[in-house]
């Protein structure tokens, strides 16, 4: 009886103990925005998918344009509009001619304003000549030749106050006043602020507001201890003394832990035309539930701030923004929703982008009128800083098929075209070549010095249609020939093209690729069209403790 007693206490005890570490587990994690299953979800996180990086926003009236970063590509500096910040269409391009950046592209963060009917980008061409703004009467261009400015440091803003002055300020926090037509430094540089002490703090903006001048700046890297601070001073030139609870915005945290979206920061801030205020930034989306890989870049976020009279700007409450939003908005005023599918009998999209600047005598809409032709040169993708022949668009979701048609019969075992996923140098290839007398297709998969191939697949003659898939945390190559069924040839994780694996800034890009490998090509690529079509997939909540 007493033995059974006592194993019937440990019995009760182990279960009362299990409960209690079932409850913790259970609990909700206390510093993290409590779901509401029930509320409408206004819009969704990212605004603009895809690699579009280190947003920044002017309001003109009731209409807002934003730009992004663009590092190597061609054009650069994409320029889009909007009604309502949700809702977004590109309408062009900054850098839009080679001549602008003749010494080629490393474009970093870049800062829009409008000020007495004039639009002003200003930014950094990192390694390149440095830092310089471009203008613009009309946001869809055409755009200036480069106003170069002599000051240190990356990612300048521009900011012009209520005195009719105009100053610059930069990643080492040092603040010149400029003349904005010259850009001639018009005082020395005087450096205003410490940061919060936070690792390569980059991207700062300064905003005026009831007296005060507030200087917001993204810290700890792009990665995932990113966050955005801000301080603020009674005098333009400082000191500036940082707010207490900084961050304003951050994921590195036990609230933004696990959500889908992390790395956020590099901000920028607007009044909308109803006195509401808003805060445009980057985040990456993970290819991997609870893991750090993506591959789509870093995207283009919203979210609502709350800034009282004399105080502080709380961004969503808690510093930190779900995937889908229950915040109130604008009234939403949608564009229509672009093709699936381009047809080459028409100048290419805003969407598409080349590496460095194109050289136009090797892509061609009219040689084979209602395809884009493109002939190899001796350069080859990810080959250090030249113009490979290569022409692409941003993937802006993890589960997508794209699918090409291309008529090409090499002339010689160098020649080579197909379909590309590339992402900082890296790149996964469907292609096709010549290979002991015969025309083949494989898929290689290229890390710097390092390529796999896949076994070589005899192709009959007549086009091909060439298709990647993306399916979450991999992509899948296939082809098909005639009225045949597609048949995958190989498949590969996601994360070996992530920026965790290969570095770098940027996202990944499927595009249309030819190569000489060394020499320039005879044989003609000849692409009949282009279709990237969005495949259903489970919407993430936001909700990173379920």
């Amino acid at each position: 009886m007493m033995k059974k007693g006592l194993a019937a206490l440990v019995l009760l005890s182990s279960s009362s103990l299990c409960t209690e570490i079932f409850a913790q587990a259970l609990a909700p994690n206390p510093f993290k925005a409590r779901s509401e299953p029930n509320a409408e979800v206004t819009y969704h996180n990212p605004v603009i998918p895809g690699f579009y990086s280190d947003p920044s926003v002017a309001r003109v009236g009731e209409d807002y344009y934003l730009v992004t970063s663009t590092f190597e590509y061609f054009p650069g500096i994409p320029v889009f509009h909007s009604r309502d910040l949700v809702n977004w269409e590109q309408i062009g391009h900054a850098i839009h001619r080679p001549d602008q950046l003749p010494q080629g592209l490393n474009i970093f963060a870049c800062t829009i304003r409008h000020h007495d009917g004039t639009f002003y980008v200003m930014t950094t061409n990192t390694g390149r000549g440095g830092n310089f703004f471009v203008t613009a009467t009309n946001p869809a261009g055409p755009w200036s030749d480069p106003v170069w400015v002599d000051v240190g440091g990356i990612d300048p803003d521009l900011f012009f106050d209520d005195d009719g002055k105009v100053y610059t300020i930069g990643s080492t926090f040092t603040l010149y006043e400029i003349d904005p037509r010259s850009g001639q430094l018009l005082s020395e540089g005087r450096k205003v602020w410490a940061s919060t002490g936070g690792r390569y703090a980059e991207g700062p903006h300064i905003y005026k507001k009831d007296g005060w001048y507030y200087l917001m700046a993204a810290e700890g890297g792009t990665e995932e201890a990113h966050s955005e601070t801000i301080a603020r001073s009674n005098d333009i030139w400082g000191p500036y003394y940082s707010y207490p609870a900084n961050p304003i915005l951050a994921h590195a945290n036990a609230a933004g832990q696990q959500n889908p979206i992390q790395g956020v920061g590099h901000a920028d801030m607007v009044q909308a035309h109803d006195g509401s205020w808003w805060m445009v930034f980057h985040g990456y989306r993970t290819v991997i539930r609870g893991g750090f890989h993506h591959t789509l870049g870093r995207e283009t976020c919203l979210a609502p701030v709350s800034w009282p009279k004399n105080g502080w700007p709380q961004v969503n409450g808690n510093g930190t923004v779900t995937v889908d939003m229950t915040t109130p908005t604008l009234p939403l005023q949608p564009f229509p929703q672009a093709l699936s599918r381009v047809s080459f009998d028409q100048e290419l999209g805003l969407e598409w982008n080349y590496v460095q600047s194109l050289e136009l005598d090797r892509y061609s809409l009219d040689a084979r009128p209602g395809f884009l032709r493109l002939r190899g040169s001796a350069s080859e993708l990810g080959a250090g800083e030249a113009s490979p022949t290569f022409v692409g668009r941003r993937l802006q979701h993890m589960d997508f098929t794209s699918t090409t048609r291309l008529d090409f019969e090499p002339a010689s075992e160098n020649e080579e075209a197909g379909m590309v996923l590339l992402n900082n140098g890296t790149h996964f290839d469907l292609s096709i070549k010549r290979s002991n007398g015969n025309r083949v297709l494989t898929a290689r998969l290229q890390f710097g010095s390092v390529s796999y191939e896949s076994d070589e697949v005899v192709l009959a003659s007549g086009p091909v249609n060439l298709r990647i898939e993306g399916a979450g945390s991999a992509f899948r190559f296939s082809y098909a020939q005639g009225d045949n069924e597609y048949r995958e040839i190989q498949e590969v994780s996601a994360r070996y093209l992530s920026s965790e694996t290969i570095g770098g800034f940027t996202g990944t890009y499927v595009g249309l690729y030819a190569t000489g490998h060394g020499r320039p090509s005879v044989a003609n690529a000849d692409y009949d069209w282009l279709e990237y079509v969005v495949n259903s997939s489970p919407q993430p909540t936001g909700d990173g403790d379920r």
